[in-house]
C-alpha cells in the first residue's frame, strides 16, 4: 500500500501543485512573522540592554502623561547631587530629553523620519552606554549648537554648518549643527539631536532646575539591583526606579505593540490563506478521489480494507503537507529578509544577516503546514474508504453526483437559523459588548450555513445566472450551463472559497461607507468653526501656535482644546483612567456639545467634569456627585459633575466616558499642558478664504500642524477609514487569489475527468474554439456563483455591523453599490481568467487519444 501511495501522489503531483501552493502561502506568512518579529525583538533587547544605564531615577507619574497631553513629567535637577554622594554610587548625570519635538531645516521642511519614529532632542553627554559616538566636529559647547545623528544627517543632506530650528513646547529656537553622532547600534528610525546640557534644560524643558530622568553608574563589583536598594534608601518612594534589565523591559514592552501590529497583520494573512486553502484541498482531494473510483475499488477488490485506503489518502496528504511546509518555511524565511530590507530601507536598520530562525519557526510551519492539509483531506479519505470493489469492474460515476442533499439540507437549516438568530440578537441589542459577540457568532455559523448548503443553491441560483447562456451561445452555453450543475457539491466547493473572500469584502465596505457618512453627518453636526488648525495624529504643539493664530490677520474667535490624563474613582467602586478633553469656555460658538443634564458652562467650570450621561448611568453617577481624580504627577483632585453630555462633539478619540473640563482645570492640574486644536472663526468683515490665506501664512513655519475647513477634515477622517479598509483588502485580496487557484484546479481537474466526454464532442463537430468557450463559460457562472451568495452574506453582515457601530453613535447606513457592482465584473473577470490554461489545454487534446482515455 506504501508503495502504491507513494506512486500515486507522484503520478498526479501536477494536479495537487495548486493545492501545495496555498499550503505555502499560509506556512510562509506564519514563519515570515515569527523570524521578523523574533529578529527585532532580539536587536531591540541588545540596544535597549546596551544603552540603559545601571539604574534610572525618573518621576513617578501614576497617571501616565501620555503624548497627546503634551506634558513632559520632570523631577528637580538637585537630586543628581544627592545621589552622587550615596555610599555606592560611582556617578549619576542627568537626562533632559523630549520625544516628538519637529526640527526643520533652512527651507522649513521637516528633519526628522516620515516613518512614525520620533525626533528626540536630549542633552548630550559622553558614557560607555551611549548609543552614538562623535565621528566629525565638536560636542555643543553653547545654547545656539547642536549635534545631528549621521543617519538623518545623510537623509535629510544636513552638514556641518546648517541651521535647524527645533520647536520645542516652550518655543522655538534655532541651532548651528557643529557635529555628527554615528549610531553604533541599531539605529532604531529616531531622529537625535544634541544639545548642551543647560541649553536643552532650558529650551526643552522650559526649566534650568529640571530634568526628566537621572542615570547613575554602579561601581565596579555593585549589582544593579543593590544600587537600586542603596538609591532608594537614599531618595525615598517619591520616584521610579528601574534597573538596566527593568528599564530594557518597560522598553521592550513599548516595543511589542509595534511589533504585535506586523505580527498580527502577517497573521491575519496566514489565517486568511489557511481559511480559503481549507476548500481548495478538500475540493482537490474529492476529485482526485471520485477520478481514482476504479483504482481505489481494484486496491479494494485485491484486499486493502477501508482503513489501508483511508490510510493512503492521508499519507498522499501528508507527503502534500511536508512538501508545501518546506517551501512555505523557504518562503518564509525569504520574506522575513525582505521585510527586515524594507524597515531599513525606513530608516530601522536591522541586520538581516542576523536575522533569528528560532526553534518554534519550523515547529510552527509543520505544524500548520501538514495539519491544515490532513485535516482538510480527512473527509476525503473517509470518502474514499467507502468505494466499493465492485467499482472497479463499473465504469463508476463521479462520486457524489447523484447522492442526496437531504443531510446538508438539514444541517444547514439548523445553522442557518442559529446564525440568523444571532444576527437579529445583534441588531436588537442595546449593548455594545453583546451586539458585537452576537455579530461575530452570527457571522461564523452563517457562514457555515452558507458553506454546508451551497450545493443545494446551486441548481436554482446558476440556473438563473446562466438562464441566458442557450440564447446567447447556442449548444455550448447550454453544456456550460449543465456542466456546472453536473455536480452541485464540487460547485459549491470551489465557489466557497471565492465566497468567503467576497463575504468579507462586502461586510466591511458595507461598514466602511456607513462610518464614513456617520462621521460626515457628525462632522456637519458637531463642528461649527470655520477652520480647525490640528497636529498630525493628535499630537499638541507648541503654545506660540496658538499665538500665531491668535495674531493671525482676520482672526476672530480661537477656542483651544486640550487633552488631560486622568483616573476617576466612580460610586460603583470603579477607577477608570480616561482622557479628558479639555476646553476654552466660548467652545458653544465653534462647536455642538449635546446635554442630557446640565450645560458647557456647568461641564467647564474650575473643579467641574462632565461625561457621557451612559458611561455615568453605567457607573450610578449623578449630576453634582464629587468624584476623587488622579492626573499625572500624582495631582490630586475631587471634580465635580456640572453636567452630562448626549454622544457626539470634540471629545477624545477613542477615550473613555466622553470627559470633558475646562481650560482652567487643566491648567491647574496638567501644568505644561500643550494644545492639540484650535477652533478658529473669522472675525467680522473677514471672509473664509482670506481667513484660510492668512493662517497658512501664520502657520507656514510649523510644518506640524495643518489648517482644515470642513470639506479637509472629512477627507482626513475618510482618509484614515480607508487605510485600515486597504489593509483588509489586501487581506481578502489574498484569499481571492487562493479562491482563482480553486477555480483553476477544479477546472484542471474536471478537463483530465472529462477526457472522453470532451473527445467524443470534438469528434461530433465541437471546434476548438466552441471547447474554451464552453470551459470559460462554465468558469464564469461558477465565478458568478461564488460572487452572488459572497454578496448576499456579506451584505447582511455589514448590515449587522452597521447596528453594533450605531451603539456607539454610527448611526448612518451606507450600502456602496459601486463597490457591489466592480464586486460582481470582477468575478466575471476571475472566471474567465481561471479557464485561460485549462480551456487551452482541453483545447488540444489529440482527438483519438481522448476518446480512448479510460
Amino acid at each position: 500500500m506504501l508503495k502504491a501511495t507513494l506512486r500515486s501522489f507522484f503520478a498526479h503531483k501536477g494536479r495537487l501543485a495548486l493545492s501545495a501552493l496555498a499550503v505555502l502561502l499560509s506556512v510562509a506568512f506564519v514563519t515570515g512573522s515569527l523570524i521578523f518579529s523574533d529578529t527585532v525583538t532580539r536587536t531591540f533587547d541588545r540596544l535597549f540592554a546596551s544603552t540603559a544605564a545601571d539604574v534610572t531615577v525618573s518621576p513617578k507619574e501614576g497617571v501616565a502623561a501620555g503624548e497627546q497631553s503634551g506634558s513632559v513629567p520632570t523631577l528637580p535637577v538637585e537630586l543628581a547631587a544627592r545621589v552622587r554622594e550615596l555610599d555606592g554610587v560611582a556617578g549619576a548625570h542627568i537626562d533632559a530629553a523630549v520625544e516628538n519635538v519637529t526640527v526643520v531645516d533652512a527651507r522649513r521642511k521637516p528633519v526628522g523620519p516620515t516613518t512614525g519614529a520620533p525626533s528626540i532632542a536630549t542633552n548630550w553627554y559622553v558614557s560607555d552606554r551611549s548609543p552614538v559616538e562623535l565621528t566629525s566636529g565638536h560636542a555643543p559647547r553653547g545654547p545656539g549648537e547642536a549635534l545631528l545623528d549621521a543617519d538623518t544627517a545623510d537623509k535629510k543632506h544636513v552638514g556641518i554648518g546648517d541651521t535647524l530650528t527645533v520647536l520645542a513646547a516652550p518655543g522655538s529656537f534655532d541651532v548651528r549643527v557643529v557635529g555628527i553622532a554615528t549610531f553604533t547600534t541599531t539605529n532604531p528610525g529616531a531622529a537625535l539631536v544634541f544639545l548642551d546640557t543647560p541649553t536643552a534644560q532650558q529650551k526643552l524643558l522650559g526649566d534650568a532646575d529640571a530634568a526628566t530622568s537621572i542615570s547613575v553608574t554602579a561601581p565596579p563589583g555593585v549589582s544593579d539591583d543593590t544600587l537600586k536598594r542603596t538609591v532608594a534608601a537614599g531618595l525615598g518612594d517619591r520616584y521610579e526606579l528601574k534597573t538596566a534589565d527593568e528599564e530594557a523591559e518597560s522598553a521592550a514592552a513599548q516595543l511589542g505593540g509595534f511589533l504585535d501590529v506586523i505580527k498580527y497583520v502577517m497573521l491575519g494573512f496566514a489565517g486568511v490563506a489557511v481559511l480559503v486553502g481549507v476548500f481548495l484541498i478538500v475540493n482537490t482531494f474529492s476529485m482526485l478521489i471520485a477520478q481514482r473510483t476504479r483504482e481505489l475499488g481494484l486496491l479494494r477488490a485485491l484486499g486493502a480494507d477501508r482503513r489501508q485506503v483511508r490510510r493512503s489518502v492521508l499519507v498522499e496528504a501528508l507527503l502534500l503537507g511536508l512538501v508545501g511546509s518546506t517551501l512555505g518555511l523557504a518562503t518564509g524565511i525569504a520574506l522575513a529578509f525582505g521585510l527586515i530590507e524594507l524597515m531599513s530601507l525606513a530608516g530601522m536598520n536591522l541586520d538581516a544577516t542576523e536575522m533569528v530562525i528560532g526553534p518554534a519557526t519550523p515547529v510552527s510551519a509543520y505544524v500548520v503546514g501538514v495539519g491544515v492539509t490532513v485535516v482538510a483531506a480527512y473527509l476525503p479519505a473517509r470518502r474514499a474508504a467507502r468505494v466499493s470493489p465492485m467499482a472497479a469492474l463499473a465504469d463508476a460515476e463521479v462520486a457524489g453526483v447523484g447522492r442526496p442533499l437531504t443531510l446538508r439540507a438539514v444541517a444547514g437549516a439548523v445553522v442557518g437559523a442559529t446564525g440568523a438568530a444571532a444576527l437579529a440578537g445583534c441588531a436588537a441589542s442595546t449593548d455594545t459588548s453583546t451586539a458585537a459577540s452576537l455579530l461575530g457568532l452570527g457571522v461564523v455559523l452563517t457562514l457555515l450555513a452558507t458553506v454546508v448548503a451551497g450545493p443545494l443553491l446551486v441548481r436554482p441560483v446558476i440556473r438563473v445566472l446562466g438562464g441566458a447562456f442557450p440564447a446567447l451561445f447556442g449548444p455550448v452555453g447550454r453544456m456550460s450551463q449543465r456542466n456546472a450543475l453536473r455536480n452541485p457539491r464540487r460547485t459549491g466547493a470551489t465557489a466557497a472559497a471565492l465566497m468567503v473572500g467576497l463575504a468579507l469584502v462586502a461586510g466591511l465596505s458595507v461598514a466602511g461607507a456607513s462610518m464614513t457618512k456617520s462621521f460626515d453627518q457628525e462632522i456637519d453636526r458637531t463642528l461649527g468653526a470655520d477652520f480647525l488648525v490640528q497636529g498630525g495624529t493628535f499630537l499638541p504643539f507648541p503654545r506660540e501656535v496658538t499665538e500665531r493664530v491668535r495674531d493671525a490677520e482676520g482672526a476672530g474667535l480661537v477656542v483651544r482644546q486640550r487633552f488631560a490624563p486622568l483616573e476617576l474613582a466612580l460610586p460603583d467602586g470603579a477607577h477608570v483612567t480616561s482622557t479628558a478633553a479639555a476646553f476654552d469656555p466660548r467652545v458653544d460658538e465653534v462647536a455642538k456639545l449635546e446635554f442630557a443634564a446640565g450645560s458647557t458652562a456647568a461641564a467647564l467650570a474650575p473643579e467641574h467634569i462632565g461625561m457621557d450621561r451612559e458611561f455615568a448611568a453605567e457607573h450610578g453617577v449623578r449630576v453634582g456627585d464629587v468624584l476623587p481624580a488622579e492626573f499625572p504627577g500624582e495631582r490630586h483632585a475631587r471634580l465635580t459633575v456640572g453636567a452630562l453630555t448626549d454622544r457626539g462633539g470634540p471629545v477624545a478619540p477613542g477615550a473613555d466616558g466622553g470627559l470633558v473640563i475646562g481650560m482652567a482645570t487643566a491648567d491647574a492640574h496638567l501644568p505644561g499642558g500643550q494644545d492639540s486644536a484650535l477652533f478658529v472663526n473669522a472675525a467680522d468683515g473677514t471672509d473664509a478664504p482670506a481667513l484660510r490665506a492668512a493662517l497658512d501664512a501664520a502657520l507656514d513655519p510649523y510644518p506640524q500642524v495643518q489648517v482644515r475647513d470642513q470639506a479637509d477634515y472629512k477627507e482626513l477622517v475618510r482618509g484614515q477609514i480607508a487605510v485600515l479598509l486597504y489593509l483588509v483588502y489586501a487581506l481578502l485580496g489574498l484569499a481571492i487569489v487562493i479562491a482563482v487557484l480553486g477555480v483553476v484546479n477544479t477546472l484542471a481537474l474536471s478537463v483530465v475527468e472529462r477526457t472522453r466526454e470532451l473527445g467524443l464532442l470534438r469528434a461530433i463537430g465541437l471546434g476548438r474554439r466552441q471547447l474554451r468557450r464552453m470551459i470559460r463559460l462554465e468558469s464564469v457562472v461558477i465565478a458568478v456563483f461564488g460572487a452572488v451568495l459572497g454578496l448576499g452574506l456579506g451584505l447582511v453582515w455589514g448590515l449587522a455591523t452597521q447596528r453594533v457601530l450605531a451603539l456607539e453613535g454610527m448611526r448612518a447606513l451606507a450600502i456602496p453599490w459601486g463597490t457591489v457592482i466592480a464586486v460582481v465584473l470582477g468575478s466575471v473577470l476571475v472566471g474567465l481568467a481561471a479557464a485561460l490554461v485549462p480551456a487551452l489545454r482541453a483545447s488540444r487534446m489529440n482527438v483519438l487519444d481522448a476518446i480512448a482515455h479510460e
